[in-house]
């Protein structure tokens, strides 16, 4: 049975419509983040009871992630010109650790409080930068090299959600595997 089996669709009435088309009731609103969205009472307690916590755990994981993103760019730099390899590495590596961190916590039950918001929000958003891969896109066509934008845009687009993916389902497969 995949991951989205029994899945609810929402009516024009406020129920929901299940495969078989009955219809229920109002239901909680549909659930953006597997992990936590803040449209759905349960999930705000967590920031709510330790707000402190919370944000001083995404701002420790940020600082590490962003140090590290910024040492790898500092060791692979490439001219404006230039397809930005670190970048690149960068982004691609990082989608594919969130990817599977989701998967862990997901088979975790979540993880330890802390765990989403320091790992996911804090290291891997740091470590990540899709600021600058708009940048780099920038960059490389003031430069002239209009073909190094577009392959570096595109290549960036398909490998990062293919990364998520890839990470999610290998780990994924690999935890059921052990059960």
């Amino acid at each position: 049975m995949g991951r989205y089996a029994g899945a609810r669709r929402r009516t024009a009435a406020g129920g929901t419509r299940g495969c078989g088309g009955d219809v229920t009731g109002p239901a909680e609103p549909p659930r953006i983040d597997p992990d936590v969205d803040l449209r759905v009472p349960g999930d705000r307690g967590e920031l709510t009871a330790h707000p402190a916590a919370v944000l001083g755990a995404v701002s420790a994981g940020g600082v590490l992630g962003a140090l590290a993103r910024a040492g790898l760019q500092a060791a692979f730099p490439h001219p404006p010109d230039g397809f930005p390899w670190a970048t690149f590495g960068v982004n691609l590596s990082g989608c594919l650790l969130i990817g599977v961190l989701m998967a862990v916590l997901g088979r975790a039950g979540g993880g330890r409080p802390l765990a989403r918001p320091f790992l996911g929000v804090g290291v891997l958003g740091g470590y990540t930068t899709f600021s600058t891969y708009a940048v780099d896109v920038h960059r490389a066509l003031l430069a002239g090299a209009p073909a190094t934008a577009l392959a570096y845009l595109a290549a960036t687009l398909v490998g990062a959600l293919l990364a998520v993916w890839a990470g999610d389902a290998t780990t994924d497969r690999l935890l059921w595997s052990r059960r």
